[in-house]
């Protein structure tokens, strides 16, 4: 117990150094909370006008996905700072500091959740712009935020050990992107699954991504009232299966995470 407390002490440090590190190079947020903007003005004007999505309005069924892709993509920014830090030679520093081996990571983890709900608000504000809206309750929509930084600090542990296997931020960011973005588009994010071919959509189905996007709609009230949803267990029950593979990766790669720093850091 006294264990915890002292890892979750400092990784409460670690994390306040994040945090300020932002705000001292604005740049970097800035550029990363474009993307999301950009692809709801590319996908909502260029490209909404010739998707059907059973009734309901595109840039409405669009903005879950969004949603979605943003907070599994902005698990890299937890990646590329823990890279970043072991090429400058940052953790070596932390590990001659009497702290717990798993306060990185944790602050690490921690800090970025500050960053997914500045990345959400700034996607909430455009798609407020473009004609997105909530039409469930307040708890509904407070949910269907809270689902998204929940599976956005799940992935994040992932991003976070990779971090730690890779020799610098380039290769981050390539080795990410090359499996982010199939995660993200074979899903229901930007096209219902039923454009798809079978042994895609079959996948889609069963992909978190899909899942979270799904349950999004539902918690915002972005789905058509003839909707059904396919009859596949992961998208007719969409919550519990994000919070499953949530759970499931955290319990994975928490553990792996630590770890691997604990070896990183004796090298």
């Amino acid at each position: 117990m006294t264990g915890a407390i002292t890892a979750l002490a400092d990784g409460g440090v670690v994390a306040k150094r994040n945090l300020i590190k932002i705000i001292r190079v604005p740049e970097i947020l800035v550029w990363i909370l474009l993307s999301p903007i950009m692809f709801v003005l590319l996908f909502g004007y260029v490209f909404g006008g010739a998707i059907e999505t059973g009734g309901v309005n595109y840039r409405e069924f669009l903005i879950a996905g969004i949603f979605a892709q943003t907070v599994v993509f902005g698990a890299t920014f937890t990646g590329a700072g823990i890279a970043e830090d072991m090429q400058k030679g940052i953790i070596d520093r932390f590990r001659s500091l009497p702290m717990s081996r798993s306060a990185v990571l944790v602050g690490r983890t921690a800090s970025d959740i500050v960053y997914n709900v500045l990345s959400i608000a700034i996607m909430a504000a455009t798609g407020l712009l473009v004609g997105w809206g909530i039409r469930t309750s307040f708890l509904e929509a407070l949910g269907g935020f809270a689902l998204l930084l929940v599976f956005a600090y799940s992935f994040s542990w992932v991003m976070g050990y990779v971090g730690l296997l890779v020799p610098s931020v380039d290769v981050i960011n390539n080795a990410s992107f090359m499996v982010i973005m199939p995660l993200t588009f074979v899903a229901n994010t930007f096209v219902p699954l039923e454009s798809f071919p079978t042994p895609l959509r079959v996948f889609a189905e069963w992909n978190p991504v899909s899942a979270l996007a799904l349950s999004v709609r539902e918690l915002f009230g972005n789905v058509s009232p003839e909707y059904t949803a396919p009859d596949v267990w992961s998208l007719q029950n969409p919550v519990l299966y994000t919070l499953i593979w949530a759970a499931v990766i955290i319990a994975i790669f928490a553990p792996l995470a630590v770890r691997q720093y604990k070896r990183a850091a004796t090298k």
